[in-house]
């Protein structure tokens, strides 16, 4: 039985949570204030808080450990220059 589909998602699709790439993109795009109306939309109805609060936290420290990478190496470089 094929059900029918309301503002192209899926209404199948509606129950089920997103995916860990699927809070991965989200956060992402929030990292640059970037986001779809819809893809906003679905994160509020399909999403649970504590996966964004994760996958932030997560992808903040990457940031900041990058950042410091960053400025470790080009202060050894500085040095020795």
């Amino acid at each position: 039985m094929m059900l029918t589909k309301f503002v192209g998602v899926d209404v199948s699709d509606e129950n089920q949570k997103l995916s860990f790439l699927q809070v991965l993109g989200s956060v992402v795009s929030s990292f640059f204030g970037v986001q779809k109306n819809a893809t906003r939309e679905r994160d509020f109805k399909r999403g649970r808080a504590r996966d964004f609060i994760f996958v932030g936290i997560l992808l903040t420290l990457v940031f900041i450990l990058a950042v410091w990478g960053v400025v470790q190496l080009v202060m050894s470089v500085a040095v020795k220059g």
